[in-house]
């Protein structure tokens, strides 16, 4: 049998798939419970499911833990503490912002900070959450993904969709995530520390562990607009 699909090889009382995309959330604060390796791996083998334009699979992973991961994270906190500038790989956001993601934007933020009660205008307490991305939230792995610059936009789709699985399949392992492009802005020290060659870029960072549920910032939820909001049916 596939060792991809062999049932006796998933975790134990995995959720569906609808309660494994329904409760899927960036969570901002993990604890320090360790993630085996085998549990990674088997996340990332299973993620490679996704679907790639001819099956090239362009997406590339590397998993940092234990001494490693604070060596980044420490090298990635004093630049952002001592406030050296951010210097993007690549344009993440548009460079002219239009509604309704002006918006939205604002407001993810505002909800943010207001359940961490920080209220507007406290740039101290802003900036110290920012810095919260460079520890990875706590979490104890890294997962950092790369894609090759020859590829085109078709590429970063696939990757896109390799990185959604894994967000997922993660869950199924009792595990949280939360996607974080904040790397892509100190993207030299990453690439430093991963030995990553110049034909890769750095297209998002991804914190993996286990969710402090008790934090307040994991009891915020965002918003999404209903199918009906961003969906033309024609024909039905």
């Amino acid at each position: 049998m596939d060792s991809v699909t062999d049932p006796t090889d998933s975790p134990a009382n995995p959720l569906s798939v609808f309660d494994a995309v329904a409760g899927r959330r960036s969570v901002r604060a993990f604890t320090a419970t360790p993630v085996p390796r085998e549990t990674v791996e088997r996340i990332l083998d299973l993620a490679a499911r996704a679907p790639s334009g001819s099956n090239i699979q362009p997406w590339k992973v590397h998993a940092v833990a234990g001494a490693a991961r604070a060596a980044l994270s420490a090298d990635l906190l004093a630049d952002h503490e001592a406030g050296v500038p951010e210097e993007p790989e690549y344009a993440y956001y548009p460079e002219n912002w239009t509604e309704p993601y002006l918006a939205r934007r604002r407001k993810v933020g505002w909800d943010l900070y207001g359940a961490l009660g920080i209220a507007k205008g406290d740039r101290e307490r802003m900036a110290r959450q920012h810095g919260r991305n460079w520890d990875l939230f706590g979490a104890p792995v890294g997962l950092f993904f790369t894609i090759d610059r020859v590829m085109g936009k078709g590429g970063w789709l696939d990757l896109g969709m390799f990185m959604q699985n894994v967000m997922i399949v993660a869950r199924g392992f009792g595990l949280e995530t939360c996607p974080q492009a904040a790397f892509c802005y100190r993207h030299a020290i990453v690439r430093r520390h991963l030995a990553l060659s110049d034909a890769e870029i750095l297209a998002c960072g991804m914190a993996l562990g286990h969710a402090d549920w008790s934090a307040p910032e994991n009891g915020f939820a965002t918003e999404r607009e209903p199918a009906a909001g961003f969906t033309r049916f024609v024909g039905f």
